[in-house]
């Protein structure tokens, strides 16, 4: 394989959901791509982790590979209540209209799958658009020289491409080598996630529950999505929760009951423990431009607003755009990449700012927590105070499609 560069295949680095989206775009665009992976063939990854597929991301999927946005959509669940209350009582109720069609002009605000049946349908496509893979190949090294970049797996193996796409998450061993920093702070405390199964049939409503201050766990926030076979609980603990208390699976059992009956307290799929991230790359690519980051090498936010993914394929397919550019006119290949690296940059920026606003609704100092408690005593009289605490897990205005 080669690239109209000469410098061997573009190497996608990272198999997960932005690294195979950029590997299906750089296909689309007539170029070989070799996808490394630092894991097992089959490996597979636990929990629900990246819950929504966003409109956008769906269209950009289409784009890349006519149908793969509509069979995610078609497989996700898309529900169409959301709800909020605070200390129990409802502040904030909106039901959508059901929207009836087929095809991408069709697609639904967002579908519900898990991330490991999301990365399903994108292994699928990848293997069907003729993409190649090497696994157990995790990157330790990459040297940039003349009109290529070598990268160097921890086995010895190693790779020359004319450009690199890396996508190997928040961990990533490319932006590691190249020395990029990521630059942003850890929040205190600790969020459980927790998978629990709901069959099809089951008793429980399909609908987004947002309850501030929930009187079942102490005043802790909790939030509640549905997905394809189950929904998946998010408990904000406290900075000075022990882990033990809420975070392990025999704690889970005591406290989940009081969320969501007791004969659910035996469906637990997965519990996870983790803090906010907010990181951005202090770059998008290397100076020569020659290897772009994209998805978690690039930034980390907080879950809340599903930016995470979502910002990751919009990367992905940006990449590999600039990277088609540069190997058709290579003359244009850096102020294609340069063009790649501000834009997306400045959009992870602009989604932090948003998580950081959304964090300081969840876990608010004195002032705001009296600000919230006015806004729901309002909301029967003033609808907007209640829309205003709905809005907490996804920060600023413009809802969590704004940055992307």
């Amino acid at each position: 394989m080669a690239t109209a560069e000469d410098g061997g295949p573009v190497l996608v680095v990272g198999a997960g959901p932005v690294g195979m989206t950029a590997a299906l775009a750089v296909r689309a665009a007539g170029l070989p791509v070799l996808v490394l992976e630092a894991v097992a063939r089959d490996r597979v990854r636990p929990g629900s982790r990246a819950l929504f597929v966003h409109r956008r991301s769906l269209r950009l999927l289409e784009r890349v590979r006519p149908g793969l946005g509509t069979r995610i959509a078609a497989y996700g669940t898309t529900w169409r209540t959301r709800r909020t209350l605070y200390r129990g009582r409802e502040v904030f109720a909106q039901t959508f209209p059901r929207v009836s069609g087929d095809g991408a002009a069709d697609l639904p605000a967002f579908t519900s799958p898990r991330q490991v049946d999301t990365e399903r349908f994108l292994h699928e496509a990848c293997a069907d658009a003729g993409v190649e893979f090497r696994f157990d190949a995790g990157v330790n090294e990459v040297r940039v020289a003349g009109d290529g970049v070598t990268v160097t797996a921890e086995d010895g193996g190693s790779w020359r491409a004319g450009h690199v796409i890396a996508a190997d998450e928040a961990r990533s061993g490319v932006r590691r080598a190249l020395g990029i920093p990521l630059e942003g702070t850890r929040s205190e405390g600790c969020h459980v996630v927790v998978d629990v199964a709901d069959p099809p049939g089951g008793d429980l409503p399909m609908e987004r529950v947002f309850h501030c201050e929930h009187p079942g766990t102490g005043g802790r926030t909790v939030l509640r999505v549905p997905f394809t076979g189950g929904f998946q609980i998010d408990l904000r603990c406290r900075a000075d929760d022990p882990p033990e208390s809420f975070g392990t699976e025999k704690a889970v059992r005591r406290w989940l009951p009081r969320l969501v009956g007791e004969h659910r307290a035996h469906q637990v799929l997965w519990v996870s423990r983790y803090h906010f991230l907010r990181k951005v790359a202090g770059s998008f690519a290397d100076p020569s431009g020659r290897v772009l980051l994209a998805g978690g090498a690039a930034h980390l936010f907080p879950p809340f607003g599903a930016r995470g993914m979502n910002s990751g394929i919009a990367d992905a397919v940006a990449a590999a755009e600039a990277v088609s550019a540069a190997c058709s006119e290579p003359s244009r290949g850096p102020a294609m990449v340069a063009g790649y690296a501000s834009a997306r940059r400045s959009a992870a920026l602009h989604s932090s700012e948003a998580a950081g606003a959304a964090l300081d609704h969840l876990r608010p100092r004195p002032w705001k927590r009296a600000t919230q408690r006015a806004a729901a005593a309002l909301s029967p009289v003033i609808p907007r105070c209640g829309e205003w605490l709905e809005r907490a897990p996804y920060g600023s205005r413009g809802g969590p499609a704004r940055g992307y």
